[in-house]
């Protein structure tokens, strides 16, 4: 039997079980196990041995940066963000991977979107940092907008950028200084999130200025900022989508499997309905 887990604390709401199970069912695989291992930090070290017998498993918070030092080695992807959500166990020991970026880029990959246009990010702390680092990568003229007092922020992921890719095209501004059309809006805070499900992170008519909207929030399903988008024929994608995404890639890693976006739109549904 294939055994596999979900690392983290607290784990009240986590979706990956049901995710998980989806993806290993439709690429034929029922012999498995998939469990929760809800551990508290102090217990973190004293539970290493057992992950160490999993086929693999995923991490969240608290442990992307901590679980690195118990691995055998890491993936680019989570070496040039120092954070690991996906573990593979290989021949040659633990293999830590950062899928998160590749859930980003899956998801507006299955929706035709494109990093490589003029793309404003609406915060940069935490996966905002990864998905502005991504858009530079790809060739994005990126404009990074921040709340006020938080100019720092932008400053040092534009230095972790200009170190990535020294000719990026990146500057950064105040939430409410926006100015300019763009071609992709991508909403990187928790605003919008349940319960404040009326908030958006921006005005109406700065989101009438994207061509298209990707909004990290999963829950709910259509934020208030992809409302807006929709109201004003602007094509929306939800942050369901990316974890979804990021669940594919951990199971390509882990085996190799193979899913079309036909079925992972259906899984992404299903998800949204899970949680209402």
């Amino acid at each position: 039997m294939l055994k596999y887990s979900i690392l983290g604390y607290p784990l009240k709401h986590t979706m990956s079980p049901p995710i998980h199970d989806r993806l290993f069912r439709l690429a034929g695989i029922n012999d498995f196990e998939y469990i929760i291992s809800e551990i508290p930090p102090d217990e973190l070290k004293n539970s290493i041995e057992v992950l160490n017998s999993l086929n693999g498993y995923n991490v969240t918070i608290p442990y992307k940066m901590e679980i690195i030092q118990y691995l055998d080695k890491l993936d680019a992807s989570a070496k040039r963000y120092n954070s690991v959500n996906c573990v593979v166990k290989t021949d040659s020991g633990n293999v830590g991977y950062n899928t998160d970026c590749y859930g980003f880029l899956r998801a507006l990959e299955a929706e035709n979107a494109s990093l490589s246009g003029k793309v404003l990010l609406l915060g940069c702390g935490g996966v905002g940092r990864m998905m502005a680092i991504e858009t530079a990568l790809h060739g994005g003229k990126l404009t990074i907008a921040v709340r006020k007092g938080f100019e720092y922020e932008a400053e040092n992921t534009i230095a972790d950028i200009k170190q990535l890719a020294p000719s990026a095209d990146v500057c950064y501004t105040s939430l409410d200084s926006i100015e300019g059309q763009f071609d992709l809006l991508v909403n990187s805070t928790p605003v919008g999130m349940y319960p404040n499900v009326d908030d958006c992170p921006v005005s109406e008519d700065i989101v009438k200025n994207c061509r298209c909207a990707f909004d990290a929030v999963y829950n709910p399903e259509k934020t208030k900022l992809m409302q807006l988008a929709e109201k004003n024929g602007i094509k929306a994608i939800g942050g369901m989508s990316m974890l979804v995404w990021q669940a594919v890639v951990a199971h390509e890693i882990w085996d190799g499997s193979k899913y079309n976006d036909k079925n992972i739109a259906q899984i992404i549904a299903e998800m949204h309905k899970l949680m209402k």
